[in-house]
């Protein structure tokens, strides 16, 4: 199969779909590897590294779109990059097509075959491709919250870990799962005052086994959540329903209780954001303040880390492109269920049940495409 990797576009997106290292590995069982010029120079990888692996360098995304069997990407492709896409390829990316319309419709009309990184599931229903990028968003939203928190960026000027004799800030982690997880372990670490929320009595039972004493855990119901987010510095919102949009958790009538120059730091802004006045933003422009409450709402917070998260995203998405190279789409997706949950799109059809319910549109199961 002849597979392309061009140069991410969105706004300061450094990552790459393929390393040299991965790149290799598909030359190595046969395949043929285009890469567009410096589209790894995000993760200090240059064109000689790709030429060692064997991969044919070209120049610009064009001989990729329309010379490549499958197109392998990082995040969902802009306007300009799914005008290229036509009937009978493969698009292997990040997605996110709940809130996306226009991408959505977009990607039907040229009759691709996309399947969505987000939305391929693990053996006990975990979402492995995923995974990766959520830790590093977790742990990168304190982080950032941090920084948000400083006066000169807007914040309430609070140190999260406080000094000896002044309270440490409040951080409020809205879910438990990995990206809550990992956001409660940076805010610990810094020697924040942590609460974590989630609906789950396991999770809640996990997380606070393990942080013990060093974080509090409450049941998110209405009058927790009011509680928690009114009284925080910080609020990271890190919830998640695969492949649907998020419930918009924290309401603009909130705002108006909370410090001002507290943060709001939405991880789940990829599939919506699960607070009412989120906006997606750019790392270019990463913060905006609503009811004197800052914003951050990057789409693509791991670019900024591009290299630690295109590694690690290569690592959980290179085995699913090996087999779907090697046997092709279909026969990929028969074999594998959970690789199959990935299918969101195909020939003008929405294949992702959560997809077709928040947009609008027929479904057709994946399951009768591999018969």
């Amino acid at each position: 199969m002849r597979i392309g990797s061009p140069k991410e576009i969105k706004n300061h997106e450094y990552r790459v779909g393929l390393t040299p290292e991965s790149a290799k590995e598909l030359v190595m069982q046969g395949h043929e590897v285009w890469i567009e010029t410096q589209a790894g120079a995000g993760i200090d990888a240059n064109d000689d590294q790709y030429v060692a692996a064997g991969a044919k360098i070209v120049d610009g995304p064009d001989p990729i779109f329309a010379e490549c069997e499958m197109v392998v990407k990082v995040k969902e492709p802009q306007s300009v990059e799914r005008k290229k896409l036509r009937e009978g390829q493969i698009l292997y990316t990040y997605l996110h097509l709940a809130p996306d319309a226009d991408q959505t419709k977009e990607l039907l009309d040229s009759g691709v075959t996309a399947i969505a990184y987000e939305t391929v599931t693990g053996p006990r229903g975990q979402l492995p491709l995923l995974k990766p990028m959520s830790q590093v968003a977790g742990r990168m939203s304190v982080q950032a919250g941090a920084t948000a928190l400083e006066k000169a960026h807007g914040g309430r000027g609070v140190l999260l870990g406080g000094v000896p004799g002044v309270m440490p800030g409040k951080v409020v982690v809205i879910g438990g799962g990995v990206v809550g997880f990992n956001a409660a372990q940076m805010a610990v670490g810094l020697g924040a005052d942590v609460t974590i929320l989630d609906r789950d009595p396991e999770v809640l039972e996990k997380v606070g086994t393990h942080f013990e004493a060093r974080a509090s855990t409450r049941f998110s119901n209405a009058a927790n959540l009011y509680d928690a987010v009114t009284n925080a510095d910080l609020v990271i919102g890190a919830v998640l329903i695969p492949g649907a949009a998020s419930p918009k958790l924290v309401t603009r009538e909130m705002l108006k209780d909370m410090h001002k120059g507290a943060v709001l730091v939405d991880v789940a802004i990829d599939q919506g954001g699960c607070f009412e006045t989120s906006r997606a933003t750019t790392h270019a422009e990463p913060t905006y303040v609503i009811d004197d409450v800052v914003h951050y709402c990057v789409a693509n917070m791991p670019g900024a880390v591009a290299r630690t998260s295109t590694y690690a995203l290569n690592n959980v998405t290179l085995p699913h492109a090996l087999r779907i190279a090697r046997m092709g789409w279909k026969d990929a997706l028969a074999a594998d269920p959970h690789l199959a949950e990935g299918l969101n799109v195909h020939r003008g059809e929405v294949t992702y049940e959560a997809v077709a319910t928040e947009l609008g549109y027929d479904y057709r199961p994946a399951a009768e495409l591999l018969r």
